[in-house]
């Protein structure tokens, strides 16, 4: 058995197969055309396949792949519907109300409904044309750097461990993948990044990132549905079942071939330990405006993820010797909007105009690299994340506060009564179980309208090799036994989407948390927002996880 680690070297590596990442190969391809460079560029992704990670909405704004690529629609762009019609509602139990107005961030007329999942799976296969060596697959598990603190590549994990970390037969030791300059693209919460901060805090002390859980599925639907005959295939909802001291909300999107996406978007800045995020969107679907959308219709899959929320205040630095940050993990949202796709492609690209430039001179310090937030500082992304710079502040407050911070953000574009407005660690909001606390009514379930969390762990596609070391981590379980289970009532239990955790409680009533390693969708809800910052989530072997093709 051969352990030793096989290093391979390139100009430019992206980890993370994302829009922003693949946006940004695909222009820095461009860009050493025109140059007349040539060069060795990867990109490696942890999941099986590009795409196979990704969830979103996903409404996507056109202006970023318009500049990319003028004639995209010509290239086959798997575009799933054009927005006709915008609808904004304020959910109540039993009744819905119609926004007179609609607000400027949810008026998307033109814009593309689409499935991330197939957009990044087609652009991968133009990054690959213009040569670019795409590795799905593989997981970066650690940032490698040189003596002097210079990021200089990644190194990818193992294959073929035990439950107990030890080499099989099957053994695949990781590769250590060097590089002049690594452009970091993980998405939300990536684990890399997270690394990079403990080494050379890259994030604002005082602005943590925050973020929201988003469920989302995809239903086939009758061929007569509610989207023939209706002028807005595209919907927005506030209010039930969250109401107005949660943050949060729902939307439905019309998709091709009789489909819709369906979800809802819960902020984990919530205090109440009981609520339960799967409950929460089983209610939103079961709301009588929702149901007649999705009337005899079939759930086809479904996924979770998480969105980082924090946007301008709490984007750390983009660029450090080595590395750039790009996309999702670096913040980069719309965050009024719900659009994160246009902003990441952006970055991406505003990354590789600096890297080209770094190419040109030899030269892949920071300050050569800082042209990188120069250029995002210039650019539409930051006019759009400056207006939502204190958005999500405003919505994690309770419903009167909300409401008076919310209108003075609309007509101030973004500055408010107070700016900035302090964030709060999603970790650090849950307060005690109480008599205040939700309790739920019990769901049915038919297993195609209405599915259970273990089916939509199943209609995910998601896959662990099982002997493996379990990727989620428990740093001291005796916190979750003596400290967590009589405060909060175990919150991991209902904030993971996936049925991760259980409790079990033997016959002298001593309880016990299992954790269900197999069935995580990967969204990190449970890094994020335990109390005690107790839980650790780590890349499991490369290509686990989700199978995504259609959300």
């Amino acid at each position: 058995m051969n352990d030793e680690r096989e290093q391979i070297e390139f100009d430019i590596l992206f980890v993370g197969g994302g829009p922003a990442n693949l946006a940004g190969a695909i222009r820095l391809m461009q860009l050493a055309n025109e140059r007349g460079l040539s060069l060795e560029v990867a990109l490696i992704e942890k999941g099986a396949e590009i795409g196979s990670h990704l969830l979103s909405g996903a409404v996507m704004n056109p202006k970023a792949i318009k500049e990319l690529m003028p004639d995209y629609l010509e290239k086959g762009c798997p575009i799933e519907a054009n927005i006709r019609g915008d609808g904004f509602y304020f959910l109540m139990p039993d009744k819905k109300i119609a926004s007179p107005i609609i607000p400027k961030y949810f008026q998307n007329k033109n814009y593309h409904t689409i499935s991330l999942s197939k957009l990044v799976s087609w652009m991968a296969e133009l990054a690959e044309e213009m040569g670019v060596n795409i590795f799905p697959g593989f997981a970066g598990t650690e940032v490698l750097y040189d003596e002097n603190n210079k990021v200089i590549g990644v190194r990818t994990g193992d294959k073929g461990l035990d439950k107990n970390g030890n080499p099989k037969g099957n053994f695949e030791p990781g590769m250590d993948i060097i590089a002049k300059t690594t452009i970091f693209g993980e998405g939300s919460r990536g684990s890399l990044i997270k690394q990079i901060h403990d080494r050379l805090n890259i994030f604002p002390k005082d602005m943590p990132q925050v973020f929201e859980i988003g469920i989302k599925e995809v239903l086939e639907l009758p061929e007569d549905n509610y989207f023939k005959t209706s002028k807005i295939n595209n919907i927005h909802t506030l209010g039930y079942p969250l109401g107005m001291d949660a943050a949060g909300g729902g939307f439905v999107y019309e998709m091709s071939n009789n489909r819709l996406a369906l979800g809802i978007l819960i902020g984990l800045s919530y205090e109440d330990p009981m609520l339960d995020i799967y409950e929460e969107f089983m209610r939103f679907k079961r709301h009588p405006f929702i149901s007649r959308i999705i009337k005899d219709g079939k759930v086809i899959e479904q996924g979770a993820r998480t969105v980082c929320m924090g946007g301008y205040y709490s984007m750390p630095n983009l660029a450090v010797d080595g590395a750039l940050f790009v996309g999702g993990s670096a913040s980069m949202q719309n965050i009024p909007a719900l659009k994160g796709i246009h902003t990441s492609m952006k970055s991406g690209m505003l990354a590789a105009e600096a890297v080209i430039e770094a190419i040109q001179k030899d030269d892949f310090t920071t300050s050569i690299l800082k042209k990188y937030p120069q250029l995002v500082s210039e650019s539409w992304i930051n006019d759009e994340m400056l207006e939502g710079r204190n958005f999500s502040q405003a919505i994690a407050k309770k419903a009167l506060l909300k409401m008076v911070h919310l209108g003075a953000l609309y007509f101030t574009k973004g500055k408010g009564i107070i700016d900035p407005l302090k964030l709060k660690d999603d970790s650090k909001v849950l307060k005690p179980k109480s008599q205040q606390s939700i309790v739920y009514k019990k769901q049915e379930y038919d297993g195609e309208l209405f599915i259970d969390k273990l089916t939509g762990v199943y209609l995910s596609k998601t896959q662990h090799r099982e002997d493996q070391p379990g990727h989620i981590k428990i740093k001291d379980i005796n916190i979750c036994i003596e400290k967590c289970f009589s405060l909060y009532d175990a919150p991991c239990v209902r904030f993971c989407p996936g049925s991760v955790y259980e409790v079990e409680t033997d016959e002298g009533g001593n309880k016990k948390l299992i954790v269900n390693h197999s069935n995580c969708l990967h969204c990190k809800t449970c890094d994020i927002k335990d109390p005690f910052q107790n839980i650790l989530w780590t890349c499991p072997e490369g290509g686990d996880g989700p199978g995504y093709s259609i959300v």
